[in-house]
Order: C-alpha cells, then sequence, then structure tokens
C-alpha cells in the first residue's frame, strides 16, 4: 500500500480546527485528537477500497492535523493510529486497525464484523495485541456542509405548551401504507405528507426519535438474528445512521444528512419541533474484550473511564460495559461540539440524554455541579433548546430524579409508577398522585424549576406499551431469546383479569377505559406530557416489555389495525389540554385566594363535594380526588400583555372498582357545569348545576367546564 511519500498528493499543514474532515471548496481539513498516540495515518479509501496513506505531521495541542488540496465531499477516510499496545496501561492503539474519524459527519455503512473490529488477536484475551489487518468499522465521508435552510423557522414552543411524541424513525412508517415503499423507516418517510398529516391532527407538538445516531449492532444479537432496534449503542455522535436513510439504500450513504435535514425542515413546517434522544455516556465498543473502532484505538485513556488500580477495566455505570470520562477536557469537547452540531447544522429542537446520570459523576458520586452541567449552562447555543434528562443510571446512588439543575426537565419516572400503582387500584396514593396531577411541585419547586420541568409518562419505548399495561402483568419476552430473563420484572400493571389478548367484551371494554384513565390524567395534569408512540391507537407488542432487538412486527406500528376510537379519544384530550391554559400552567399552583368564600387557585374535593382533609389524604381508602381549577388563578398575562384566565374547569378521577356519587362543587361563580370528558362513555353529554350530583363511575375520569361569564374577558 502506498505511503505518504510515495503519494501524488503534497499535504499541507492545514488547521488543528475544526476537528474532523473539513471542506472548504477547493480541500479538505483533517483533524483528530490523540494525546498518548506517538503517530497518526490519515488512510483514503477508494471506490473499490484501495488505500492511501498519508503520515500527518508532528501535532498542535495533541491534534493531529493536515489539509489536502483536491480531497472533496464523497471522499472515505479512516485513521490508523499508532502507540504502545499496554491494555494493562490503559493504552490500546493498533495501526492494523482502521479507525473511525470521531466527528465524522456521515459514515459509508455499517460495521463488518467479518472484516476485524477488534484490536486484540480472536481467541485470546485483550493482552495479545492483534496483528492482522481490520477493517470492519464504518469509514467516514468528507460531506458537503451546504443546505438550503432558507425558510425553516423553528417552532419555539414553550415548554409548558409542549406534547411529546416518542417515536423510532423506522417503527413509525415501516407499515405505513400511504408511504412509498421505497420510504418507509427512513428519515424521508416521516417527511411525507401522511404522516406529517396524521401527526398535526394528533396535536403532538414535538417528536423525540429514539437515537438516530450512527449505532452498532451487537454480535451476540446478530447470532440470533436480531439488531439493536433502539440503537442504544452509539458509534458517532456526528453522522445520522444510515439504516435510516433512503439514499443510502440507493448507494449513496453521504445523503443521509442532507435526508435528515429534510426530514427537520419538514416537520418545522407541520409546526413539530424534533428532539434527539443521545447516548453520551458510553459507546458500542464495550469493555475490555470489545471490539476497537474509534475512540479506544484512538485513544483509550481519554475517552473511556478506566479504574485507576487497573486501567485494563473500565468503569460501567451504564451497564454497557464501558462510560465516557467526562472528566477529560476532550470528551466534554467532543460532546458539546456534537450537541452544537445538531443544533446549529442539523436545527434539532432539544435533547433527551439517555441515563444522564453518568455524565453527571465525578469519582463514584453524582454532582449536579459536575463541569458537563456548568458548561451546559452556559453555552449560548445549547442552553437555548430542550433539555430532558433521564435522571438515573445503573451505578450506585444513579437515582436522581428532582435533583438536576435549572434549565433541565426530567423524564419523572415517580409520576410514571405512581400513576400506575393509583389505575391498578393500589390505595394510599392520593396525596401522590395530588403531587403528580399539580406538576410535581415535592420534586420541582423549591429549586427554581417550573412544572414543565416534569417530563410525565407512563408508557416509554422501554416497557410495556400503553396496551400492553392493561394486558399484561407480566412480560413475555421470549422472542429475545434470552428465555425471557431480560426486561423488568416490576411492571406496576394489571390486565383486567386475563393475561393476554381475550375475546371476553367486558374485559376488553374495561381495557380500553384504563387506556383513557391513563391518557386522561397525563394530558389533563401539570408538567410536560409524553405518549409513547401508538399508544394513541392502541399498539401492542404482544406483552414483549424489552423490545430493544425487536426490528419487526413487534416494535414496527400497525396502522392496519388501530383501535381508531381511541385515537380520536387521544386528540380530543390534547385539543383539550391546548385549549385550556389551566392545564398547562408556567407556574406551580400557590394556594392563593382567588375569590371570597376560600376558594384558590386550586381547591381538591371529595365525592361529597366537600374540600379534602388531611385525614382524607392520609386515608388508604382515598381512591377517588375531584381537582377544581379557578380559571381566574393563573397568576399570568397572554401575548397581548392582559391577565390570562380560563374557564373554570373541575378534573374528577376515581381508581375505585365501585361507581360514587359525586356532588358538584358549589361556588357562586359557578353555576353550571358542561361535561367535556368521559372515559367510558365518548359520547357522553352531560349538564348540572352546582351542588347536583353526577356518578363517576368505577375506574374513570370525568373533566368538566363552568365557563367564565363574557363580561369577565378582557375588552
Amino acid at each position: 500500500m502506498p505511503n505518504s511519500e510515495k503519494s501524488p498528493m503534497t499535504l499541507r499543514p492545514g488547521q488543528p480546527f475544526p476537528l474532523g474532515a473539513t471542506w472548504d471548496g477547493k480541500g479538505t481539513n483533517f483533524a483528530v485528537f490523540s494525546e498518548n498516540a506517538s503517530a497518526v495515518e490519515l488512510c483514503l479509501f477508494s471506490g473499490d477500497g484501495q488505500e492511501t496513506r498519508f503520515t500527518l505531521p508532528e501535532p498542535t495541542a495533541f491534534v493531529w492535523h493536515s489539509y489536502l488540496p483536491g480531497i472533496g465531499p464523497g471522499q472515505r477516510y479512516g485513521y490508523r493510529v499508532h502507540g504502545e499496545y499496554a491494555p494493562e496501561r490503559g493504552l490500546r492503539f493498533n495501526p492494523n486497525v482502521v479507525l473511525l474519524d470521531p466527528y465524522a459527519k456521515a459514515l459509508d455503512g455499517v460495521e463488518q464484523f467479518d472484516k476485524g473490529v477488534f484490536g486484540y488477536a480472536p481467541g485470546k484475551d485483550d493482552l495479545t495485541m492483534q496483528t492482522e489487518e481490520q477493517r470492519g468499522a464504518p469509514l467516514g465521508i468528507v460531506v458537503d456542509p451546504m443546505f438550503n435552510w432558507v425558510g425553516d423557522v423553528k417552532p419555539n414552543i414553550p415548554f409548558h405548551q409542549s406534547v411529546i411524541y416518542e417515536a423510532h424513525v423506522k417503527g413509525l412508517t415501516m407499515t405505513h401504507p400511504d408511504v412509498p415503499e421505497a420510504l418507509r423507516g427512513t428519515y424521508a418517510g416521516i417527511a411525507t405528507e401522511p404522516v406529517l398529516s396524521y401527526l398535526k391532527e394528533l396535536g403532538i407538538t414535538a417528536i423525540e426519535f429514539l437515537p438516530v445516531h450512527q449505532h452498532v449492532d451487537d454480535p451476540f444479537l446478530l447470532a440470533k438474528d436480531l439488531t439493536n432496534y433502539w440503537g442504544y449503542s452509539t458509534l458517532n455522535f456526528f453522522a445520522p445512521d444510515v439504516r435510516y436513510s433512503a439514499e443510502a439504500r440507493k448507494g449513496h450513504p453521504a445523503g443521509a444528512v442532507a435526508e435528515f435535514k429534510n426530514m427537520v425542515r419538514a416537520l418545522h413546517d407541520a409546526g413539530i419541533e424534533v428532539i434527539l434522544d443521545v447516548v453520551y455516556n458510553h459507546t458500542a465498543e464495550g469493555n475490555h474484550m470489545g471490539p476497537t473502532m474509534s475512540f479506544k484505538g484512538i485513544d483509550n485513556p481519554t475517552y473511556y473511564r478506566l479504574v485507576g488500580t487497573d486501567p485494563r477495566f473500565y468503569f460501567d455505570y451504564t451497564g454497557t460495559g464501558n462510560s465516557l470520562n467526562v472528566r477529560h477536557p476532550q470528551t466534554l469537547q467532543l460532546i458539546m461540539d456534537s450537541l452544537r452540531y445538531w443544533v446549529t447544522d442539523m436545527h434539532v429542537d432539544g435533547f433527551r440524554f439517555d441515563l444522564a446520570s453518568t455524565l453527571a459523576r465525578g469519582l463514584h458520586e453524582v454532582d449536579q455541579l459536575s463541569g458537563f452541567f456548568t458548561i451546559i449552562h452556559q453555552d449560548p447555543i445549547i442552553n437555548q433548546v430542550k433539555l430532558i434528562a433521564e435522571p438515573w443510571d445503573v451505578g450506585e446512588g444513579g437515582y436522581q430524579v428532582g435533583n438536576f439543575p435549572v434549565g433541565w426537565a426530567e423524564w419523572n419516572g415517580i409520576y410514571r409508577d405512581q400513576m400506575r400503582a393509583f389505575w391498578k387500584g393500589d390505595g394510599g396514593l392520593a396525596s401522590e398522585i395530588g403531587y403528580r396531577l399539580t406538576g410535581s411541585s415535592d420534586l420541582y419547586q423549591n429549586d427554581g424549576r417550573k412544572p414543565y420541568a416534569s417530563i410525565n409518562f407512563v408508557t416509554a419505548h422501554d416497557g410495556f406499551t400503553l396496551r400492553d399495561s392493561v394486558t399484561y402483568e407480566n412480560k413475555h419476552n421470549e422472542a429475545n431469546g434470552e428465555d425471557n430473563a431480560d426486561g423488568y420484572n416490576h411492571n406496576v400493571t394489571w390486565n383486567c383479569g386475563v393475561e393476554g389478548e381475550t375475546d371476553d367484551a367486558e374485559i376488553n371494554k374495561l381495557r380500553g377505559q384504563q387506556m383513557r384513565n391513563f391518557l386522561a390524567t397525563l394530558l389533563l395534569g401539570q408538567g410536560t406530557p409524553m405518549i409513547l408512540g401508538g399508544d394513541e391507537f392502541g399498539r401492542t407488542q404482544k406483552g414483549n416489555n424489552n423490545a430493544y432487538c425487536q426490528d419487526n412486527e413487534i416494535s414496527w406500528y400497525d396502522w392496519d389495525n388501530m383501535d381508531r376510537s381511541l385515537l380520536d379519544f387521544t386528540r380530543k384530550v390534547i385539543a383539550l389540554r391546548k385549549a385550556h391554559p389551566s392545564l398547562h400552567r408556567r407556574k406551580f399552583f400557590s394556594g392563593r385566594t382567588i375569590r371570597g368564600e376560600n376558594v384558590r387557585d386550586i381547591v381538591w374535593l371529595r365525592f361529597d363535594g366537600q374540600a379534602m382533609t388531611d385525614a382524607d389524604w392520609d386515608n388508604h381508602q382515598t381512591q377517588s380526588l375531584g381537582m377544581f381549577l379557578d380559571g381566574e388563578g393563573l397568576d399570568d398575562i397572554d401575548e397581548s400583555g392582559y391577565p390570562l384566565k380560563d374557564d373554570n374547569l373541575l378534573l374528577l378521577l376515581s381508581s375505585s372498582y365501585v361507581d360514587l356519587p359525586f356532588r358538584m362543587p358549589d361556588f357562586t361563580h359557578c353555576d353550571e357545569w358542561e361535561l367535556l370528558l368521559d372515559t367510558t362513555d365518548d359520547a357522553a353529554h352531560e349538564l348540572l348545576k352546582s351542588g347536583e350530583e353526577t356518578t363517576l363511575k368505577g375506574r374513570s375520569v370525568k373533566l368538566y367546564r363552568s365557563k367564565r361569564a363574557e363580561a369577565e374577558l378582557p375588552s
């Protein structure tokens, strides 16, 4: 193979920044960081796989760099990095392995294990260096950064007005009958009119995609004819995964970048924000016996948390074999550069950070003032987008719900568990449900955050779907090939009397009612609701609560078997939420008096219409609540500067199996109560006077409004 001396092209010094491959219209600057390497070779590959190597000059501040005239978009490249192979000291350099640039913006395909991706000799432990050629890692591709963003307007939807829809790029469209077959399962498929219209009509304001960074399909899954469908095994933090690219299917993998941008622009045109689920806590290279594809071979001690007393091994706070070393400035820079790239170049609107507690760890403790959060807080680009934490990891002390800094929202796992327990019929939860319905002030109010910091959810990609949560009490993960040993055992679900699908009409009716109860409490309470994609029409995974490896009909949305009545109900509840500012307040309730008669901005009621007492809150038998929201208690102004007002609302809910007579509150400013929603009857109509009774059926939710007089409206 030719070396730099034999190459007809002449290296120029180039610049150490920006990192990665940067085309300027005449040539490309290459820059890669390695603090511990002794030499770095840039490797250019032709279409037939022929390699040309260039030895890069002496580095600047540990950045090895050079400029090659005439090299432009489409060029495939990688690196060979020289240095000591001494795993016992944390060093894993091996120039026999072609490595992926951590800053590559596009990749030429997926990993090919048959071509070699290991830095150690096969069949031996990792202390023995691999001496055979290893070319199995994907190569980077030089990209043209230009894109016509003219006319793209970010929706900039306030957090408190957001309704998030968690979805998988492939699963959402893979079986959609109105999406052209060539575009199904791709970024381009999301951008088609049928999908955009569906999302707009549903009423969601943001779509949160499961990871779209290029990931690796683990060998143990491939051996079972399975794949890493969810994608939580990141290989590169800049490149959109070619698996979801229609252009890549046509043989143009670099086209994935523009295809992703077109999808974002189309979603923005539909008024929908794009949030990415990102995995900056670990990489696909695994533990000491894992593959060497990029970071491990470029500078292992820089990028990974190594065990100080034995740096051959990795700290593992994620359950995946390694943890990124966010204590190192270069690794922090990598994460920040990646985040800024997705905001500035790809125009995304926010991020959900997988296992975010890992990023906050100092030594072993979780420290909210760690360098990562300090940098995020100070960054003028990143601190302007939506930041959502999954506030736990698998390490000791990793469960940190309620402890993230100002500016962060959190997946509220406490909300999920307590709402599931309540609708399952567990007692003693009245006070907890009161907190959850009002934005979890016990978790977020005292640290400067607002109700919308609580990302409320009852289902997510990890676990049962909504339909399965009322159909199964036990997981059924046999298809995963792990003897049903994987996935959660503590699901906090109730199958309504029969495990699995049934033809029993009464049980199916109850299941439909329970799904409506979950959706109603999720969407009519304070905080930011997140719906798992497909829950709105009853998607099932047949009881699989860990479908991470199921890239098939188990995970794909079944558009031909939709519960359309449930879909209509979901659309209706989302519309109600958006129409009533009392249901998506910016501020926590204060309990302050709004009118006479001790009527406050929020009043909790028993089923007899009287205010809840401390004894009621503490009573283990309390399974029903009435939540009155005064329309004049918003303590906010509208866009015109007028005091923001709403109708008076009354939310009634009962997880008891018996029907209850509920007396409407007798407030002088609430003469009539109009029924807006009943989870037992989609077509229900009711108009009651104050003091009259309604029947709150077992396991149900009702929402009423008392209209404000027109005289109360601003002129």
